[in-house]
């Protein structure tokens, strides 16, 4: 039988049934739901959660950036900072690997992801540090916060004081862990400065960020970083997850001399974040090549050496550029001179300048000096010796520094201390640099017979 609507003669197009309508609604929208997911190859937990950036190290050149300055919650990435402070301690001597942390009861309280620790327990820094990049354990977390300033809410100030000092002007940290505070917040480009900060500044301990698996107590723990496994040439760094960050990570990738620094934010699971990553590292990987690096390190050294041998006190140093960040060193293995001219104006501490006078006449030696921190680099010894002059120059300020080559695990580094110092400097000194956020140890030195 024909229907009634088809018999009648067409006048025009023939209406659609309300069923017919339906159909073809659902279609539609089907449609564009599918051109939507093949438009979008990465889709957030939250368009408000979604930030990116990725960096070349050696240049800061970015290479990729989305919402890169957007405030957001840094969840576990958070602990890359109490790893840095961590390593802080290490390298000043206050702590060794072997050194035990109390647990207190508000740390055994913390919320998983956790070792479950118990009051009155300890853990060594070695296993901290393990327990903090594999399983991110947030009673670990705390339990260094406390052993480093007393209580968690002391730590965080430290924490945010030593961002300022890093160059993270848009972070605030209010605990260890990451666990969720509205108030704890930080940006893309905040901590991709980070992780070329704890790269640079600890190499003999970035090295356990490549960790893929730890054991405690008879338990093993996998690395929830998985472009370790999945993705060739990756080194570090970390992941992180609470509802409102959504799935994070901050990834270093080393591929034919040219390292990238990746972060992402706001990743509807761990699977579309470590895809998204892997993609943008992709591109990015694609716009640089090493010829270009080696490049812009030979420019910047020739500028280095072109450099007058008087300079001024002071030269102007102009305000980064949003495309890129600060300077990291290159890979170790390069042998040019660095591209770090973060010293241009410190004519006293360029390499090959004889070292300023004390002018304080003392008639008898010192005992004691302070040590700022131990570099893979010259020119962040001197730079660090710079800062920490300009820092403390009530004390620092006619007292010249003393760059050493000392070997950590075989690894080549220089030593910065200030000598001629008494007891009552040395210990002033340090605290000033602690209240700015800087690393510090007096140190007595032993005494050395006449003659």
């Amino acid at each position: 039988m024909i229907h009634e609507s088809l018999a009648k003669p067409a006048t025009g197009p023939a209406p659609c049934t309300g069923r017919a309508r339906a159909q073809l609604l659902v279609w539609l929208a089907a449609a564009a739901c599918l051109l939507a997911v093949l438009a979008t190859p990465f889709q957030p937990a939250h368009a408000a959660k979604y930030a990116a950036i990725v960096i070349e190290e050696s240049s800061g050149k970015v290479l990729f950036a989305r919402n890169a300055d957007k405030s957001r919650f840094p969840a576990s990435l958070t602990k890359i900072m109490t790893l840095y402070l961590l390593f802080e301690e290490l390298e000043t001597g206050r702590m060794t690997m072997q050194t035990k942390l109390p647990v207190s009861r508000v740390a055994a309280g913390r919320s998983p992801s956790k070792l479950y620790l118990k009051p009155g327990q300890s853990i060594t820094v070695r296993d901290a540090i393990y327990a903090l990049i594999t399983k991110s354990a947030n009673d670990v977390a705390t339990v260094v916060g406390e052993a480093l300033s007393g209580s968690e809410r002391s730590f965080a100030k430290r924490m945010t004081r030593k961002a300022r000092a890093l160059g993270m002007a848009s972070t605030t940290f209010r605990n260890a862990s990451g666990l969720p505070h509205s108030k704890q917040r930080t940006t893309a480009r905040d901590m991709a400065r980070l992780a070329i900060a704890i790269r640079r500044d600890f190499p003999q301990y970035f090295g356990f960020f490549a960790t893929k698996s730890f054991r405690w107590r008879g338990k093993r723990f996998g690395n929830h970083n998985k472009l370790l496994s999945n993705y060739s040439g990756t080194d570090g760094i970390k992941t992180g997850y609470i509802d409102a960050s959504g799935f994070n990570l901050v990834a270093t990738v080393e591929r034919r001399g040219v390292r990238l620094i990746g972060v992402v934010f706001g990743g509807r699971s761990g699977r579309t974040r470590d895809a998204h990553m892997v993609e943008i590292l992709n591109k990015s990987f694609k716009r640089v090549k090493p010829g270009d690096i080696r490049t812009q390190i030979a420019a910047s050294s020739n500028v280095v050496r072109a450099l007058p041998k008087t300079l001024p006190k002071s030269l102007p140093v102009p305000p980064p550029s949003p495309d890129t960040l600060p300077v990291a060193p290159p890979p170790r293995r390069t042998r040019s001179g660095s591209i770090d001219l973060a010293l241009a104006g410190e004519s006293g501490y360029l390499e090959g300048a004889p070292p300023a006078p004390d002018l304080r006449q003392r008639d008898s030696p010192s005992k004691w000096s302070v040590q700022v921190g131990s570099f893979a680099k010259r020119a962040n010894a001197h730079k660090a010796a710079a800062q920490a002059r300009r820092a403390a120059v009530g004390v620092l300020g006619s007292t010249p520094a003393r760059l050493t080559m000392v070997t950590r695990g075989n690894i080549p580094l220089w030593r910065v201390r200030f000598h001629n110092l008494d007891e009552t400097e040395a210990r002033s000194a340090c605290a000033v640099l602690f209240a700015k956020g800087r690393p510090c140890v007096a140190i007595e030195e032993p005494s050395r017979g006449a003659g």
